[in-house]
């Protein structure tokens, strides 16, 4: 009813449509942590039924499928339960991941798999990207069957609490905003702020991490940077990361369509490149291709910075990576 007739007054007005916060939350963020929930569980279920790589790999891409829709929302229980990292350890230069799963293979103490005792474990050794090496890298034998399980039930246990966070208290917290007892939010503006601060972030990381990793520079491409190689999932997660956030830009401004014109031109670009890896950014007509997606994805973050943000009343000297 807010929404509407926010719509409503504005259009009287005649002014943009602003959907602002709470189509945001009720349409883009607590349908997508819900779906993240229900993957993840169907993960864990699966893991437990049977814990062979072939039996897993589906339910794996779907949760992670599910977690490119909401890994953009990390204020609120992403940021405040230090999850992110504990879901998604990448990028990882250093190898930290590979290194701590390998010491919790040497020890083969089924002690540390417990689920409380796993849930103290180094972020670098659970989530999705541990869980990716278990089921496409690693040998199958019984402790690594163990540490599936494990590593699949931790992931369901942070979707769900994630989840939880959202739909009991910080949904509730973003929608209302400036309202009496809301110290996190003194102002509707600052919700605003904080879920374009999740866009404008959300586009820096796919066009820093996904794609500039893999790209490195003309001289040395290095495309073994790339994101969820081993599972195939590199060009699919800049996909997926993109119409999750088109999603909130629109949730957020309907009324965008420069900002909407442009993601559609990079999707467009990201379904016509065949190199699912960014295998090919070390042949120079391969890197053109990847360069020019990753153009396009900047071209998303003018056209939001100037529609969404302008709409929004973001001011357009806002850097999004510095948060709140």
């Amino acid at each position: 009813m807010r929404t509407s007739l926010l719509a409503l007054v504005l259009s009287a007005l005649g002014l943009p449509a602003v959907a602002d916060v709470p189509q945001a939350v009720t349409d883009h963020a607590l349908p997508g942590f819900a779906a993240f929930a229900t993957a993840t569980a169907a993960l864990d279920a699966a893991a437990q039924a049977d814990c062979a790589a072939q039996a897993v790999q589906p339910a794996y891409q779907a949760a992670f499928d599910a977690w490119l829709g909401v890994s953009h929302l990390t204020p609120g229980p992403l940021e405040d339960q230090g999850l992110t990292l504990a879901i998604a350890f990448w990028p990882d230069p250093k190898g930290l991941g590979q290194k701590a799963l390998k010491t919790l293979v040497a020890t083969g103490d089924p002690a540390a798999l417990t689920p409380d005792a796993f849930a103290q474990q180094s972020v670098a050794v659970r989530g999705l990207f541990t869980l990716e090496r278990l089921l496409y890298t690693e040998p199958q034998d019984a402790f690594h069957c163990t540490l599936t399980r494990a590593v699949a039930a931790d992931l369901a246990a942070m979707a769900a609490l994630a989840d939880a966070g959202w739909r009991d208290g910080f949904a509730d917290e973003l929608l209302t905003a400036g309202e009496p007892g809301n110290a996190r939010y003194l102002s509707p503006a600052e919700a605003r702020q904080a879920l374009f601060t999740a866009l404008m972030t959300g586009l820096e990381f796919t066009f820093d991490s996904r794609l500039g990793r893999p790209l490195g520079t003309f001289d040395r491409p290095r495309p073994e940077r790339a994101e969820a190689i081993a599972s195939g999932r590199s060009l699919r997660n800049v996909t997926l990361s993109l119409t999750a956030l088109r999603g909130l830009a629109v949730a957020l401004v309907p009324d965008s369509p420069s900002t909407q014109a442009a993601f559609d031109r990079a999707l467009a670009l990201a379904a016509g490149l065949d190199d699912p890896v960014f295998a090919g950014v070390a042949d120079p007509a391969g890197r053109l291709q990847v360069e020019i997606l990753q153009q396009a994805v900047d071209a998303i973050r003018v056209a939001a910075l100037a529609e969404v943000g302008g709409t929004l009343g973001v001011d357009a000297g806002f850097n999004a990576a510095d948060g709140d």
